[in-house]
């Protein structure tokens, strides 16, 4: 799992109203970091921390205070209900030989065989739960679609991954390959048309057989 750098600034403030609205002023966003021997209160520059948090990518934080340095994940953002903007956000410690609980991005690769025969590729879940040693969490799970055929699911217990542990249910489907409705459909006007032949022959058959009983 990849590192990044943040650079923050410890605050002493303890979180009143003045001085929260005055580092928002500045582009600053206040945060606390919890987990460790106690809290830290501190503040991070707004651009850098949204471009962390606009992407589905998920990294280890390596919060840099000048005179030492805390790896970190983060827990939860608040938003300003108006703007979208990132106004709080709360930061845990890790540690090399703790396990973290923490949300993964899904990505799929390959080209289904049921998809290529007119199935389609439902995606059930984009980000699954895992639990694992900092150094053991993955960037991102891969799953392999190519051998999907029409009807067939990839679920949580058919994920394996060294040194990890998912927490999503077992049996929850990540990704499914259904029968397409244009296929359906399709079948459908089939079984219709043929309907409609057979019909137009039983009355070929009938208007055949009245004219051979007039002559």
């Amino acid at each position: 799992m990849k590192s990044v750098e943040l650079k923050a600034a410890s605050r002493e403030d303890m979180g009143s109203k003045g001085a929260l609205k005055a580092l928002r002023t500045e582009g600053r966003v206040p945060a606390i970091l919890y987990g460790g021997k106690e809290n830290i209160n501190f503040h991070v520059d707004e651009i850098a921390f949204s471009k962390l948090i606009n992407t589905s990518e998920v990294h280890l934080i390596d919060l840099n205070f000048g005179d030492k340095t805390v790896k970190a994940v983060i827990r939860e953002v608040q938003f300003h209900p108006v703007s979208d903007e990132p106004i709080h956000a709360d930061f845990m410690e890790v540690f090399d030989d703790k396990p973290i609980t923490i949300g993964i991005p899904v990505r799929f690769t390959g080209n289904s065989v049921g998809v290529m025969k007119g199935g389609s590729r439902r995606e059930k879940m984009r980000k699954l739960i895992v639990k694992a040693l900092p150094n053991d969490v993955p960037e991102e799970v891969v799953v392999d679609i190519t051998k999907m055929k029409i009807g067939d699911v990839i679920q949580v217990e058919d994920i394996n991954i060294d040194g990890v542990e998912f927490l999503d249910h077992p049996k929850a489907v990540i990704v499914a390959v259904k029968m397409s409705r244009l296929v359906v459909k399709g079948a459908d006007d089939d079984e219709d048309e043929e309907d409609t032949d057979g019909e137009g022959s039983e009355e070929g058959a009938e208007a055949a057989t009245e004219e051979a009983t007039a002559e």
